[in-house]
């Protein structure tokens, strides 16, 4: 089956049901439209088993799970009828959320398709993929898998779900490094930035690396001068290549502790500045808010 016009037009009606004003429409019309929207017991849901993302960071889910028991569902989950049950098409993290609150019912847009395992794949990785919901390390899987499944080129993926080639390619690179490398990705140690440096290096060296951003909280700059010493001049320890942290001259090194239990972000400190990391939107969302505090 090939990837085209057909799962596109699937994807575009889930969008319309996202962006409907649900409470607004009578369900008459979404009945006639073959959409309906219902309260469903969370348990009588199966998940996608073509989920491509493998990692839900446990402290976002948390944190849609209080919003949601605050301030109700805004969007649906996006199931269809399947074994006497539902299978879901869009919509994990808020199930999970639902369930990580207890909470026993869930709205959700049943949709009236009948989906093929091919169908619930290709949905379950572009669904994903246009919503960038997946770490670099998932999203490169999900091109691969499209990729190899509809024997297509970077060029004609590109095209499908709306990116430029470049970025395929470069997101895929990341399949390449060590096993090790990539985990540190998935669970936010290090960010893609970092990690698609490493590239044609050994596996040893890759490691000694990672442990060396991660410990020393390198920037992706600082990371990037390290290689290119080491490939001026392989033959020499990589170790060799990574400066040691220079201590922070006073008076901000006098305040290094206080600071650290004040400031819950990641963050470097330098002679006369602090410089603090972000690596996602999330990341900044909290901040702004960790300054609004009285």
């Amino acid at each position: 089956m090939a990837l085209g016009r057909g799962l596109g037009a699937i994807l575009s009606e889930v969008e319309e049901a996202y962006e409907r004003d649900l409470s607004g429409i009578d369900s008459f019309e979404l009945e006639a439209q073959g959409v309906r929207v219902e309260e469903l017991d969370v348990f009588t849901i199966t998940p996608n088993p073509f989920q491509p993302r493998k990692y839900f960071n446990n402290q976002a889910l948390e944190e849609l799970s209080e919003s949601i028991v605050k301030h109700g569902l805004l969007q649906p989950i996006v199931v269809i009828e399947k074994d006497n049950g539902y299978l879901l098409v869009a919509g994990e993290r808020r199930l999970r959320a639902h369930k990580l609150a207890n909470i026993a019912t869930i709205k959700a847009i049943v949709a009236d398709a009948d989906i093929d395992d091919i169908k619930l794949r290709e949905l379950a990785l572009l669904e994903n993929i246009q919503r960038e919901n997946l770490n670099a390390i998932d999203l490169a899987n999900a091109y691969a898998e499209l990729i190899e499944v509809h024997n297509i080129t970077h060029e004609e993926l590109a095209k499908i779900v709306n990116k430029s080639r470049s970025q395929i390619t470069n997101t895929m690179r990341l399949l390449t490094l060590t096993p090790y490398v990539q985990e540190k990705v998935v669970s936010g140690k290090v960010t893609q930035g970092h990690a698609k440096v490493l590239g044609g290096l050994d596996e040893k060296k890759q490691k000694v690396l990672i442990d060396s951003i991660i410990g020393q909280k390198l920037s992706v700059r600082e990371t990037e001068s390290i290689v290119k010493k080491h490939k001026i001049d392989p033959i020499k320890p990589i170790r060799e290549s990574i400066e040691a942290p220079q201590s922070v001259p006073t008076p901000i090194a006098s305040y290094a502790e206080i600071l650290a239990k004040l400031l819950p972000f990641n963050h470097k400190l330098k002679t006369k500045s602090i410089e603090i990391h972000f690596d996602n939107e999330k990341e900044i969302e909290n901040f702004i808010a960790f300054l609004k505090k009285p």
